[in-house]
């Protein structure tokens, strides 16, 4: 579900993967970059969220 929230919103999916400072921050990058270039950008922070859920679910398989 999170996955699919990224290609949409990433920001919101990386607070809820618990990110918050990191989702303030791309949120406060991600609203002029997509205005700036038209959604060029926005691959790379479907990418960044990717990410971070991928770590936050292995940091909970391995607790």
């Amino acid at each position: 579900m999170n996955y699919v929230l990224a290609l949409f919103l990433p920001p919101l999916s990386i607070l809820l993967a618990g990110r918050p400072i990191v989702a303030i921050v791309t949120f406060l990058i991600w609203i002029p970059a997509i205005l700036i270039s038209g959604g060029l950008s926005h691959p790379m922070f479907i990418l960044l969220a990717w990410v971070l859920i991928y770590q936050a679910r292995q940091d909970r398989r391995v607790q």
